[in-house]
């Protein structure tokens, strides 16, 4: 028994025409793809979005859509995306031949991501699956010319296996061609912290990933003005909001290998200040940032 999930568009028989690939044992390195985490493409709230995220900064172009039935894709949801994406490149690395169309149980998805494995968690992995799905994206990253655009569903289609009793056996999933070009291209993932996964926050969340694509180890640190950063969240809060949550999230210090603070610019805006946190005790005692980051606005 199986049932199917697919978007309103017409897609060719994908299910016959690729090759399946079975979702790889044992506990993954998390990666992340660098596209993901640099511009906005996800809702940064819990609450049901149907407000799309229009994006443009200099050649950059994204415009992301939701249907009402189901709501935009969360950065929670993101997380399929993140055992994708280490699944395929585990995959790579040891000479495993990989596909778009994948096949996993809800329980290696859960376990990965740091969720319970309750029938309640399988039932919002379900959910998750149908905004991936159901959530519209048009972007020009990674287009060879600046005015054409790629449209793609985070996922294409999904379906579930069940046996004649009705209890889930699978899920298998077709991931798009532009994102899977980007996990394919080494220099275009990066590893994270499995700490992410427990971020409860969506801007805390967004948060590590563009340091984490930003920041790197670089000993100096680096700077975003707090408007910029409003701009490259896709948030809906006003930026005063937005600061103020900033500042707290800096308060608490929750970001795995970073040290967060605030600086004032020299026409006095706020700017957040992240830097690597040296991970030998040693090298943590005598290590010192420099005290001016460089400044990475137009990132």
């Amino acid at each position: 028994m199986t049932a199917t999930h697919r978007h309103t568009r017409s897609w060719s028989d994908e299910w016959e025409q690729l090759e399946l690939f079975r979702a790889l044992p044992g506990d993954l390195v998390p990666r992340d793809a660098q596209d993901l985490m640099a511009y906005p493409f996800f809702s940064l709230a819990k609450s049901r979005r149907t407000t799309p995220i229009d994006f443009k900064m200099g050649e950059i172009a994204i415009k992301v859509e939701a249907t009402p039935d189901h709501g935009m894709a969360t950065i929670w949801d993101a997380d399929v995306l993140i055992w994708a994406a280490s699944q395929i490149v585990q995959a790579r690395d040891t000479g495993l031949r990989t596909s778009r169309l994948m096949a996993t149980t809800p329980y290696e998805i859960l376990t990965f991501t740091g969720r319970a494995t309750g029938a309640r968690d399988y039932h919002r992995l379900k959910a998750a699956l149908d905004r991936l799905q159901s959530t519209s994206v048009m972007t020009s990253i990674r287009q060879p010319n600046e005015r054409r655009r790629h449209r793609f569903s985070w996922i294409n289609e999904w379906k579930e296996t069940a046996d004649a009793n009705g209890r889930l056996l699978g899920v298998e999933l077709i991931l798009p061609d532009w994102f899977y070009a980007g996990v394919l291209d080494e220099a275009l993932v990066l590893t994270i912290d499995r700490a992410y996964f427990a971020l409860t926050g969506g801007l805390e969340r967004w948060l590590y990933r563009l340091v984490r694509k930003h920041g790197g180890r670089q000993d100096g640190g680096w700077s975003f003005d707090f408007k910029h950063l409003h701009a490259k969240s896709g948030a809906l809060s006003p930026l005063k909001h937005f600061a103020f949550d900033l500042r707290d999230i800096v308060r608490r210090q929750p970001l795995p290998n970073y040290r967060l603070s605030i600086r004032r610019g020299p026409l006095g805006a706020e700017r957040l200040v992240f830097a690597p946190i040296p991970l030998d005790p040693l090298e943590r005692a005598t290590r010192r940032f420099d005290l001016s980051p460089p400044l990475v606005d137009k990132l």
